[in-house]
C-alpha cells in the first residue's frame, strides 16, 4: 500500500503571495534555491529542484488549493504518480500550508516528509523573510 503524509507551517506571506510564488517558475526557483519550469494552468507541466520533481496541474483554485500529479526520480519506474494538495488558509501572521501527499510508493513517506520541512518549508521562511531560530 503506498504511503500518505501531511505536514503543515504557517508561513509569514498571503495565501495570494506563496499561491503565485509556487506556480511561477521564476519565484519557484528563488523560494526554493532549485531550478523550475510551470505552465500555471490545469493540464500544464512542471518541474522542480532541477528537474529532481516533475509532474502536472490537475487542480487550481487561485489563493487557496494547488493539485497536483507529481513524483521525484526516486520513484520506481513503474510507479504511478503520487498526488500532492497544497492547502493555504489565511491565519493571524500568515497562512497556514498543508500538504497532502498521497500515493508516495511505500517505504519513501518518512523520508518525503522531511524533505518537505528541509527543501520547502525552511527555505520559504527565509524567501518569505520569517526569522528562523537556529539553536
Amino acid at each position: 500500500m503506498p504511503d500518505s503524509i501531511e505536514v503543515s507551517q504557517m508561513i509569514p506571506a498571503t495565501p495570494d503571495e506563496i499561491y503565485e510564488a509556487w506556480l511561477d517558475a521564476d519565484k519557484h526557483a528563488e523560494m526554493t534555491g532549485g531550478g523550475a519550469t510551470c505552465d500555471a494552468r490545469v493540464g500544464g507541466k512542471f518541474t522542480a529542484w532541477d528537474d529532481y520533481i516533475s509532474g502536472t496541474i490537475l487542480e487550481l483554485e487561485p489563493g487557496k488549493r494547488i493539485v497536483q500529479a507529481w513524483r521525484t526520480t526516486e520513484f520506481p519506474a513503474r510507479s504511478k504518480d503520487s498526488r500532492l494538495e497544497i492547502v493555504l488558509e489565511a491565519v493571524k501572521g500568515g497562512t497556514r500550508v498543508t500538504l497532502r501527499h498521497s500515493n508516495i510508493p511505500k517505504g519513501q513517506g518518512p523520508s518525503y516528509e522531511q524533505g518537505w520541512t528541509d527543501y520547502y518549508f525552511a527555505p520559504m521562511l527565509e524567501y518569505f523573510g520569517a526569522e528562523i531560530d537556529v539553536d
